[in-house]
């Protein structure tokens, strides 16, 4: 019982997803410092609020609201989400876009749905599996899969 959760531990998988964590843990802790350090006072300068607007916040009937930290939460948000996309996403969709250029199609891949019966086709089909009712074929699944137009 012990070796199968050693084997499980020691996977290649669950040490990329810690060191991953522990990576973005310590990110997301600089980005809260650069939000709380730079970008809350520089809000504060621009919308006249006294000292940082990190400490922000009114009061109604006793109790108090803090939005200023609300507002420092979603920045630090937007910051990281912002530098994931555009340094992790896009970067990968770009090395599997290259990656898949030389695969072959599948043609029953792209798939749309039957005019008459709503249930999903291949888009090359010319007709429904379901309800056997002609239908044309879609030009783009059909140029993607390298078929001549049918006449």
């Amino acid at each position: 019982m012990l070796s199968g959760f050693k084997d499980f531990i020691l996977r290649g998988n669950i040490i990329t997803m810690a060191i991953g964590l522990a990576v973005g843990t310590a990110f997301t802790a600089v980005v809260t410092a650069l939000s709380t350090a730079f970008i809350a006072p520089l809000i504060g300068v621009a919308t006249k609020s006294t000292g940082d607007f990190g400490e922000a916040h009114f009061t109604v009937e006793g109790t108090d609201f803090p939005y200023g930290k609300f507002v420092s939460a979603i920045i630090a948000f937007l910051i990281t989400a912002a530098v994931l996309y555009f340094c992790i996403v896009v970067p990968m969709m770009k090395l599997q876009a290259r990656l898949d250029r030389g695969k072959p199609v599948d043609i029953k891949a792209a798939l749309r749905d039957c005019p008459r019966c709503y249930t999903q086709i291949p888009g090359v089909a010319t007709r429904c599996a379901h309800c056997t009712s002609e239908i044309e074929a879609d030009p783009e699944a059909l140029e993607l899969a390298g078929l001549p137009q049918q006449r």
